[in-house]
């Protein structure tokens, strides 16, 4: 992509992204898991954080990880880590840079000239105040790509509105479909608005990089919490925009498919899907059941008829234990699992099969386990080359000496 040669040696890294290098300046969640999702393809993130603090989640806690006691550690690597900075920022690398001075904006200069893409995420017109406006930026490098992520959008009536997840989920309509009922809204368990922002945020920039190929120029891209929270949607989005229904929270059942849901058993509870008609009959003849009983005998029935189908399947799943019930349900061929905490998720030998869970050498930490990128590669004769090495995420600044030295090697 960029044909400048790199910060540091990448011998030991490779992927899809090898030759890219990103400028990181975004904090918090949504830009930070964006760079991050690049790191793991293999581009070189350069994450730019403030002096004073760093970004903000190296404060967010409890949790934090104390480095161990031994061998004695000079400050500033006395410092504890946050486990919530750790999750979102391994393969990157950390330099302080005061964006308030001459000498902090006359370096991020040299950055945006050397690197393939951008992303941010300050509050709209933040970045035109410190000089780097989407205009300057072009003129610095033509063919950067700039990811601008926003709360709820650049532009519009609330454009340039602060926005921060459970915001987001509130206003985006997520919150009105999570919960037990329409009187018991819940918030999605992690930062979804943010995880999914970044998620749309790297696919965009990644698509720009292909469209740089053809054109040589760079392009901006842009996103939102709200926007990526409605982009979601999906059936709920045109239950209401084609059917003009209001789509509600119903707990732990699927408000179009029936039976599909949690349903407890002897001794606790299991989900089952039965998403197709041909399920249903199975699921039937497997437990002695009719599959025709009046209000049962399609999926718009069984939806309509929702708290007969719950009551009808626990009674049938009350004489089994969870475990015995799981043993049946596979040998009829009905999708089912368990509800698993997280340690029994990353305990789970499933989950460390699939490489969800990657050991680095963290600088003052030591050895420690991080959950690992959800992509694999192949080739087509079905060799792994999913790159396996990954970097701990970064004590604040740790890499500022390198890459100014490799910036030094540089002339306008």
């Amino acid at each position: 992509m960029n044909s400048t040669s790199k910060p540091h040696n990448t011998s030991a890294r490779s992927g899809p992204l090898h030759d890219v290098i990103v400028v990181d300046l975004t904090r918090a969640l949504a830009g930070p898991h964006a760079a991050m999702m690049l790191g793991d393809l293999g581009a070189d993130v350069i994450k730019v954080e403030s002096p004073h603090g760093g970004d903000d989640t190296r404060g967010w806690g409890p949790p934090f990880v104390e480095p161990p006691l031994e061998p004695p550690l000079e400050p500033p690597n006395t410092q504890r880590e946050s486990t919530y900075f750790l999750s979102t920022n391994r393969n990157k690398k950390s330099i302080t840079l005061d964006l308030k001075s001459d000498s902090g904006r006359a370096t991020l200069e040299d950055l945006v000239c050397r690197a393939d893409v951008l992303m941010e995420n300050f509050r709209t017109g933040v970045l035109d105040r410190l000089g780097f406006s989407t205009e300057r930026l072009a003129e610095l490098n033509p063919r950067l790509i700039v990811l601008s992520i926003s709360g709820f959008g650049h532009d519009g009536p609330e454009g340039g509105r602060a926005g921060y997840d459970q915001i987001a989920q509130g206003e985006a309509g997520l919150m009105s479909l999570t919960g037990s009922s329409p009187d018991d809204v819940q918030r999605v368990g992690v930062p979804i608005a943010d995880l999914l922002a970044g998620m749309y945020g790297a696919f965009g920039v990644v698509a720009a990089l292909k469209e740089r190929e053809q054109t040589g120029r760079g392009r901006v891209v842009r996103t939102s919490l709200l926007a990526s929270v409605v982009g979601v949607h999906a059936f709920q989005g045109t239950k209401w925009t084609v059917a003009g229904e209001v789509g509600t929270a119903q707990g732990n059942h699927h408000p179009s498919i029936a039976p599909y849901g949690l349903f407890r058993t002897g001794d606790g509870a299991v989900q089952i899907s039965v998403g197709s008609e041909s399920l249903w009959r199975r699921f039937c003849e497997g437990f002695e059941l009719d599959p025709d009983a009046p209000g049962m005998a399609t999926n718009a029935e069984r939806v309509e008829n929702h708290f007969q189908v719950v009551e009808l399947i626990e009674r049938t799943f009350k004489p089994y234990s969870r475990d015995e019930l799981l043993t049946e349900l596979d040998r009829i061929g009905i999708p089912a699992g368990r509800v698993r905490t997280i340690s029994e998720v990353y305990e789970w030998e499933q989950t460390r099969s699939q490489g969800l869970l990657v050991d680095v050498d963290h600088s003052t930490l030591g050895n420690i386990t991080l959950p690992g990128p959800p992509l694999r590669f192949f080739d087509p004769d079905g060799t792994e080359v999913t790159e396996t090495r990954h970097t701990a995420p970064p004590v604040l600044g740790e890499d500022t000496d390198e890459v100014m030295s490799w910036l030094q090697g540089f002339t306008r």
